[in-house]
C-alpha cells in the first residue's frame, strides 16, 4: 500500500492543504522536523469540538476541514494525514473506541455515554517505523482540563494522556479498530449508528450533527 498518495479525502494537491504545509515544505527540514511542526500546527490551530459531526462524505475531505476553525478527532487526523502525505511522509488513519473520564457531564448528556467511537488518530512513518500520534486536543483545552498537552517528538508514540495532572484517570482506550489506507467513511458512519442510535435517528436526513 502507498501511504503517500492523494485520495478524495486526503486531497493534498488542493490550495488549502498546500497553504497548510507551505512553511514545512523546505529541503532544510528533516521529515521528523516537518512531522513535528505540522502535528503542532494541526493540534493547536483547530479547536477540538466533538459536538459537530458531518453526516456527508464530502465533510471528511481535508480541504473542507482546513477551512474550518475547529474539528473532532477524525477531522484533525484527516487534516494531519493529508498534510503529511503532501510532504511525502507516509501517514494513515487509525481508529479506536475510547472512554473519557474527565469533563464527561456534557458528553454523557449529548451522546448518552462517555465512550467515544470511532476515535481517530494518526500513524506516521518515520525513521523506519510507524508511530501513533493524536492531534485532537489543542493546548488551551488541555490547560482547562488540567492535562498537559500531548507533544510529539518524532521518535515515540504520542497518544491520549492516561492521567490528568493530579493523577486521576483521564482517557482510556477500550477497543482498537486498526489502521486504514484511506478514510473508511462507511465504517465510520456505521460505527456511529450502532453506538449512538438515538443521536443518529434524531439527526436523520440532516447534513450534520451539531450539539
Amino acid at each position: 500500500m502507498n501511504y503517500t498518495e492523494s485520495t478524495a479525502y486526503y486531497d493534498f494537491e488542493t490550495d488549502e492543504i498546500q497553504q497548510l504545509i507551505a512553511e514545512f515544505n523546505i529541503h532544510s527540514l528533516s521529515n521528523e522536523d516537518k512531522a513535528i511542526g505540522l502535528y503542532l500546527k494541526v493540534r493547536d490551530g483547530w479547536r477540538y469540538d466533538p459536538y459537530h459531526i458531518s453526516l456527508e462524505k464530502k465533510g471528511y475531505k481535508a480541504s473542507i476541514i482546513a477551512k474550518k476553525s475547529s474539528g473532532h478527532c477524525i477531522d484533525k487526523s484527516i487534516l494531519l494525514i493529508a498534510g503529511l502525505r503532501g510532504l511525502g511522509i507516509p501517514a494513515r488513519i487509525h481508529l479506536a473506541k475510547v472512554k473519557n473520564h474527565i469533563g464527561v457531564e456534557r458528553l454523557t448528556e449529548k451522546f448518552g455515554t462517555n465512550e467515544l467511537t470511532p476515535h481517530g488518530m494518526v500513524n506516521i512513518y518515520l525513521s523506519g517505523k510507524w508511530l501513533k500520534a493524536s492531534p485532537a486536543f489543542n493546548a488551551s483545552l488541555c490547560e482547562k482540563c488540567n492535562v498537559p498537552p500531548l507533544a510529539f517528538d518524532g521518535k515515540n508514540d504520542s497518544m491520549f494522556q492516561a492521567y490528568d495532572a493530579s493523577g486521576a484517570v483521564f482517557m482510556e482506550y477500550l477497543e482498537d479498530y486498526g489502521h486504514f489506507e484511506d478514510v473508511p467513511i462507511d465504517f465510520i458512519f456505521e460505527t456511529m449508528k450502532s453506538h449512538y442510535p438515538a443521536l443518529v435517528k434524531q439527526f436523520s436526513g440532516a447534513k450534520e450533527i451539531k450539539l
